[in-house]
């Protein structure tokens, strides 16, 4: 696992822990309270309001007694055994700290009998969410879901002394889909790898010897929107300002041209599957009279699917309602002289291809809404660069517009609400997509959403 995802993730397994300690500890004052009406216990308890200052300890000092022991390291390697240990551990933490709170403070537990409820239910849930966690995770290595295609740079030597320290879930989550001998293989070895293999970062595992060399081939990952990982065993890390990461135990060097891993990028990408559900719900009777009327109006499918470069190059099957003739792809090459579009883009306006269901769905956009799918799916973002067919993909010819492949590519952009069709220079196209990159964030996502709204309710810059 990558170490900044290591990072996320546990804290996203501990807010999740946290919010289990604090049912299980509401489920067992809730029996205990009750359970005099159906003669479990004798005696009536406070109300939970007496309780509330217990909460307020074992959801915050819960999950870091469960670290410091271990719970969160290696869970696939973990026996049930193991783990019942941990949790005795951590239990015997959280009770020492509750017993100093009470104690110096002056606080009181009004009922003693909800804590051994509270273990029990406690231990059976953070058991289920573990189990569950592994469960999903295994699923996702069987799948080749959770394995990351990446690249090796660097001498032989180290490249496979690099490759055979690989812990075993390195293993499972990594494919190396590329060793390149530096000392051999020439830099233009490296650009061709990127584009094949549509990888999301390169491993460079040289020396100090090498330095010369990685820097030409680091500058090839920046240019091209890869994020390139420098071993760093060599370097002391009292280096000034390095952005380090790890793999595995080794410090890494990272250089990054594009938004990386952090809770505002797992935000949008929630945000995005979240509101495209939503909106697949909420525009289901649009979908269905947008399909009748473009299966009244002109004979073929209702849906064009089309292969699309998605982030780092990686093709993905692209869904719009159709506005087109059935044969508009075959057509291309005869309407190639009237491409208003500068570089390898292909855009003719007032195209004699579309038709005239197909001219209004273009102008309001919503020949766009199929690809709400697409966002579900996790292919497309509500807001990012445009996704260009794989051909166009495939004839780029400068660093920059490869770069914008390195975030993946959205519904609407800055491009959509700057103009569309009136900006005929692919280059200003390129410059407005880098400019998102380069100043991403969760409020620009916002903003770009907002001023979406009025392009696609008056067609601006749509024709």
């Amino acid at each position: 696992m990558l170490g900044r995802r290591q990072e996320l993730n546990l804290q996203f397994l501990e807010i999740v822990d946290a919010l289990i300690l604090a049912f299980a500890f509401w489920l067992a004052h809730t029996l205990r309270y009750m359970g005099p009406q159906y003669g479990f216990f004798d005696g009536q308890i406070a109300e939970f309001r007496e309780f509330q200052w217990l909460l307020a300890v074992i959801v915050p000092v819960g999950p870091i007694a469960l670290e410091s022991y271990g719970f969160y390291e290696h869970p696939s390697r973990k026996t049930p055994a193991r783990t019942l240990g941990q949790l005795g551990q951590a239990a015997i933490v959280l009770g020492v700290v509750i017993a100093a709170c009470a104690y110096f403070l002056r606080l009181d537990v009004a009922s003693r009998a909800v804590m051994p409820l509270f273990a029990v239910f406690s231990a059976i849930g953070l058991m289920i969410r573990e189990r569950v966690t592994i469960a999903r995770y295994q699923r996702k290595v069987r799948k080749g879901i959770q394995r990351e295609r990446v690249i090796i740079v660097g001498t032989a030597a180290d490249n496979f002394a690099f490759r055979n320290a690989f812990t075993p879930e390195q293993v499972m989550e990594i494919e190396v889909v590329q060793e390149i001998d530096i000392e051999k293989e020439s830099l233009s070895v490296l650009v061709h790898a990127l584009h094949e293999h549509s990888v999301g970062r390169v491993l460079f595992v040289g020396g100090h010897s090498e330095m010369g060399r990685l820097n030409e081939y680091i500058g090839a990952c920046e240019t091209e929107g890869v994020e390139a990982w420098l071993s760093a065993d060599f370097i002391r890390t009292s280096i000034a300002r390095p952005e380090f990461d790890a793999f595995g135990s080794r410090p890494m060097l990272v250089f990054r041209a594009a938004p990386s891993v952090s809770w505002a990028l797992t935000i949008k990408h929630l945000a995005d599957r979240f509101i495209a559900l939503v909106l697949l719900i909420l525009f289901s009777w649009l979908y269905l009279l947008i399909a009748v009327a473009i299966k009244i109006t002109s004979p073929g499918p209702v849906i064009f699917r089309q292969a699309r470069g998605g982030k780092n190059g990686m093709p993905f099957t692209i869904l719009k309602f159709r506005t087109m003739v059935t044969d508009a792809e075959m057509q291309r090459d005869e309407l190639q002289r009237m491409n208003q579009m500068e570089g390898p883009v292909f855009k003719v306006n007032r195209d004699p291809r579309v038709t005239k269901i197909g001219r209004f769905l273009r102008k309001t956009s919503l020949d766009e809404i199929p690809q709400i799918w697409n966002v579900l799916r996790g292919e497309m973002s509500l807001v990012g660069p445009r996704p260009l067919p794989v051909y166009e993909v495939e004839k780029f010819e400068t660093p920059a517009q490869r770069r914008r492949l390195a975030m993946k590519p959205g519904i609407t952009c800055l491009w959509q609400i700057s103009g569309r069709s009136n900006i005929t220079s692919f280059e200003k196209w390129v410059a407005l997509d880098l400019e998102y990159i380069d100043t991403w964030s969760l409020w620009l996502d916002v903003k770009i959403l907002l001023r979406t709204i009025p392009v696609v309710l008056f067609g601006f810059g749509a024709k």
